[in-house]
């Protein structure tokens, strides 16, 4: 009996042995894994901010891409590695650009674009044809085409779902299918930083994102949740990088209607009462060449800006933004500088609505050679649903007008802006 007792004894200790021992090999073996995907995953995120960091560090000069006497088969840009991890780019929003030339990089910006079901501009859309060519001329659609990156406020929904937000007075909402005016029009990336974008609730947030991301569209100021909201997207263009934030401060309540994205829940990237947007800004600035700040602030229909716009402005400008563009009053504002920032407070509409107003387009031209960044406005006309350069006597009045709201800057003749 004693020794069955024994024998059992013997044979629970070796079961119990080797039970333990598969287990912890088990275990071992899984966080092992755990770490590796967890490992890969930090170093793919890592990995763009080190080399970006390392760059800018070693280059105390801004140098031609290509220096008299080199060809492109012995350049090796500072960028290259970074461009070479597709899963690099797709995680930090990086975009890789072929600029149209190798002496200057050109950014151009509009104001409120409006394509909402129900409404003037995409009713006349549809009844001229139904095609982008309705809406622009040959020459502004060339235009706007030429730039290297082209940036809009999407001032609506892409969504065939969701019920209005109640009580709202205009709530805009525009078929998905209508996505492709964007390629036609030649623009890169939209703004979701505004007071629109949740008109029809959290859905036509959720498939505005999903319509942008299947037609290829970057989009900045609006995510999944928070941090995808506040991330910038970064541009590669002749060995450049640039990063553009964008940010809203409308609506100026606490409890909005366009609901800000938490850290779990999908919105915009508030800047109202909430100086996160500087923090973004330095780290950007940080890891790219050149900031943009994009912002959804003002009043409507003001043609001065107002105290929230010129408290924050210079904030936004000492945080690293080498150039401000604002949106949201409906009408143009004036053009100044903050030190060597260009910032013009309200583009106002490009294609908003059926009014006959002033508008145009904010050039940005970034020079290889000696780095320097010049601003140009050049004037339009929305009429009619429409919108096109202006020419003649009419750019003149525009551009006229402009110098006459904004002292602390000269526009010459073809909107070429100096500082005071």
């Amino acid at each position: 009996m004693k020794r069955n007792i024994i024998i059992f004894l013997e044979v629970l200790i070796l079961v119990l042995v080797v039970g333990f021992g598969a287990m912890f090999a088990y275990m071992t073996v899984t966080d092992k894994n755990i770490m590796n995907n967890n490992k890969k995953k930090q170093d793919a995120n890592d990995k763009v901010v080190a080399l970006i960091e390392e760059l800018n560090e070693e280059r105390t000069t801004f140098q031609d891409p290509i220096s008299e006497g080199d060809n492109d088969a012995d350049r090796v840009g500072r960028y290259d590695d970074l461009l070479s991890d597709p899963d690099v780019l797709k995680e930090n929003k990086i975009y890789p650009v072929e600029s149209a030339s190798e002496d200057v990089i050109k950014l151009l910006f509009a104001g409120d674009v409006g394509f909402a079901d129900g409404y003037a501009i995409l009713g006349n859309i549809k009844a001229r044809g139904g095609n982008i060519e309705s809406a622009f001329d040959t020459e502004t659609l060339d235009f706007m085409r030429s730039a290297d990156i082209f940036m809009i406020n999407n001032e609506f929904t892409f969504t065939d779902r969701g019920v209005p937000i109640e009580e709202k007075t205009y709530t805009f909402r525009c078929s998905p299918e209508f996505s492709r005016f964007y390629k036609d029009m030649g623009v890169d990336i939209v703004s979701l930083a505004n007071n629109h974008v949740y008109d029809f609730g959290e859905v036509s947030l959720t498939d505005t994102i999903d319509t942008l991301n299947n037609c290829n569209v970057a989009f900045v100021g609006a995510g999944l949740n928070r941090t995808e909201a506040m991330k910038p997207a970064y541009y590669i263009v002749n060995d450049t990088c640039i990063s553009i934030v964008s940010a809203t401060q409308i609506e100026r309540v606490d409890r909005p209607d366009t609901k800000g994205a938490t850290d779990t829940s999908p919105g915009t990237f508030r800047c109202w009462y909430d100086d996160t947007v500087l923090e973004v800004i330095k780290e950007a600035k940080a890891h790219s060449d050149y900031c943009i700040a994009y912002i959804h602030w003002g009043t409507e229909l003001e043609e001065a800006p107002d105290w929230a716009q010129l408290e924050l402005a210079p904030k936004l400008a000492e945080a690293g933004a080498d150039a401000i563009i604002g949106d949201h009053p409906h009408i143009l504002q004036r053009i100044d500088y903050i030190g060597d920032t260009p910032v013009i407070y309200s583009l106002g509409n490009y294609l908003f609505n059926s009014k006959t107003l002033d508008t145009g387009l904010m050039e940005l031209n970034i020079n290889m050679g000696d780095g320097s960044l010049r601003a140009r406005f050049v004037p339009c006309i929305q009429s009619a649903c429409r919108t096109c350069l202006a020419t003649g006597t009419e750019k003149a009045r525009i551009l006229s007008y402009l110098s006459s709201i904004s002292p602390g800057v000269c526009i010459d003749e073809e909107g070429w802006i100096t500082k005071r």
